[in-house]
């Protein structure tokens, strides 16, 4: 303690002031640490914790704004430890927003982090001799980054990749250190994320128009007067990720901060105080139309991934629905036999290990058993005695097509193409073009065209034109006698709602498309759809041609169907 004297000189108050601030800042220590021990499975055991935690940064965010001057002075306390409580409460936020799914507390992490920057907590950390305090401020800038993809702000995205790539050179060559790597690694992978969407809207003056990808007021086919669906709700929903090739970021592919966004509605612009970084109150009533909860997992092992979807089977609610998202490398089965059940045709691989060479190739240390790390359809079958919505991106996708729906419960599985042709698959690291398709078809729809960029008017107008397509996919699937009921089940929730109508157009686009001739280049379903009824109906046809011909692309697609096969 700095007390510019003997300690004896030392006012009482001053010294209890001095003192409630190191126990505070201890106890706000203790829990932010406690947080890891946490299981990440479950939504009831944290909130409490959650709760103390968020009071006690509080109380230690006021006490060092009351008490400035005399911690100033007594404790010696400086710019980079408060930017440090700051990032704390920032963190705070995050991480209860990736409990929640609730996208209000982005905004809250946003504004701390924010505050840290403009009020240059950090700044003189570079003039002290600590390489570790460097390195907080190098973490700080990464979850800033992360927060502000999230909320789809690229143009600070690209300020705070600049600031921190010449905090990186400044500090690998101030220190000696053996992390240099590493973050010459994080640059890449934000600027990997950055570039991601294939397509540039540009704006009058030639700068990038940002789109928003999550679900906004208006932004779904709305249901038809009289219509017959399910009641269900998407309330849990696992988003797993394990590509060979795609780039992540953060513990997030870019397959998996696409699925994330479109499971999301537009958050709440909530004025946040920095003296106020307390929880929503427990007795504030839940917003009209809440996100489901989401659990991101990055090459979780077997047993991790059955703990996750064991929990969320175990809460989930009545009428609730449990969507498991898929993006992972593909294992295939080793032979055939006489008997081929849901453990023989294969499935995805959750986490890679020495096995896996160039991404799908696998290579069995012994034949006659099974990759240990593979998620087959016969390991979803415990969980289909709930609602249950599954979609797979991957190069073995099909092998979900041997699904049995044993209990008679509401069952979907939208899986991905196998195979693009070869002119699409060296864009893999970008993410695949079948989820892309669920977070922004018209986008997907631009890029098998090859178009790299429009300009935002005919952008706006393709647009509007979409809403129409997406309005008659609905009543396509609404009116048909042959959809199978599962479908119309999940029909009243807006989410599955959405995923279910771009799932039929990327389809409809795929078939049409005249460098998509082969059967593997198809995405499927379980339950199949009836093909001529919905996704080569010519009346979806027509609106496909329709969106080509506005773009001047009308020459890749196909006249008539039929006609050319």
């Amino acid at each position: 303690m700095s007390t510019g004297g003997a300690d004896d000189d030392i006012p009482q108050a001053e010294r209890k002031t001095v003192t409630d601030f190191c126990y505070l800042l201890d106890k706000s220590k203790q829990l932010f640490n406690g947080l890891r021990d946490l299981p990440q499975y479950g939504q009831k055991q944290w909130q409490s914790y959650f709760g103390r935690t968020f009071d006690v940064y509080t109380k230690l965010w006021k006490f060092q704004q009351q008490h400035r001057q005399v911690l100033d002075n007594r404790y010696g306390l400086k710019r980079w430890q408060i930017g440090e409580i700051a990032s704390k409460i920032g963190q705070l936020y995050y991480h209860y927003y990736l409990r929640t799914s609730e996208t209000s507390y982005l905004n809250e992490a946003f504004s701390f982090y924010s505050a840290i920057r403009q009020r240059s907590y950090y700044s003189q950390v570079n003039k002290e001799d600590r390489p570790e305090l460097v390195v907080k401020k190098l973490r700080y800038y990464a979850r800033f980054i992360v927060v502000c993809l999230l909320l789809n702000k690229m143009d600070l995205v690209k300020e705070l990749v600049k600031e921190l790539s010449d905090e990186i050179e400044d500090y690998t060559h101030r220190f000696n250190t053996e992390d240099q790597l590493e973050w010459n690694l994080v640059l890449q992978e934000v600027a990997a994320f950055i570039e991601a969407d294939p397509v540039m809207v540009l704006n009058d003056e030639n700068s990038i128009m940002i789109t928003s990808n999550r679900l906004i007021e208006g932004g779904v086919p709305q249901l038809e007067q009289g219509m017959i669906v399910g009641q269900l709700a998407l309330a849990d929903a696992l988003i797993i990720g394990n590509c060979a090739n795609q780039v992540k970021f953060s513990e997030l592919t870019i397959d998996m901060f696409r699925m994330l966004q479109a499971l999301e509605r537009e958050p709440m612009n909530l004025a946040s105080q920095m003296n106020k970084p307390g929880i929503q109150d427990s007795n504030e009533k839940p917003a009209k139309r809440e996100n489901p909860h989401k659990y991101l997992l990055y090459k979780p092992t077997f047993s991790q991934l059955y703990t996750f979807l064991a929990a969320s089977f175990k809460e989930l609610p009545s009428n609730s629905v449990l969507l498991i998202y898929l993006s992972a490398t593909g294992v295939f089965p080793t032979g055939r036999s006489d008997y081929e059940g849901p453990y023989d045709f294969g499935g995805v691989l959750t986490n890679s290990n020495r096995d896996v060479v160039n991404g799908d190739a696998i290579y069995k240390r012994n034949q006659s058993y099974k990759e240990m790390h593979c998620l087959h359809p016969g390991d979803m079958y415990p969980f289909t005695r709930k609602p249950l919505f599954i979609i797979v991106d991957s190069s073995n996708s099909m092998a979900y097509k041997n699904f049995t729906n044993l209990f008679g419960q509401p069952l979907v599985c939208l899986l991905s193409p196998v195979a693009y042709p070869k002119v699409l698959q060296d864009q893999s690291q970008r993410g695949s073009l079948f989820t892309l398709f669920l977070y922004n078809p018209l986008m997907a729809f631009l890029y098998i065209c090859g178009l790299s960029s429009m300009r935002k008017g005919l952008w706006e107008k393709c647009q509007e034109y979409f809403r129409k397509i997406n309005r008659d996919i609905a009543q396509l699937l609404t009116r048909s006698r042959s959809v199978d009921q599962a479908f119309l089940q999940f029909f009243g929730d807006e989410f599955l709602r959405l995923l279910m109508v771009r799932f039929v157009f990327c389809s409809g686009a795929l078939r049409l498309h005249k460098a998509f001739r082969e059967t593997r280049n198809y995405p499927e379903t379980y339950p199949q759809l009836p093909k001529e009824e919905t996704v080569e109906s010519p009346h979806l046809q027509k609106h496909i041609l329709e969106l080509a011909s506005m773009l001047d692309v009308r020459n890749l697609f196909l006249d008539n169907t039929l006609e050319d096969y």
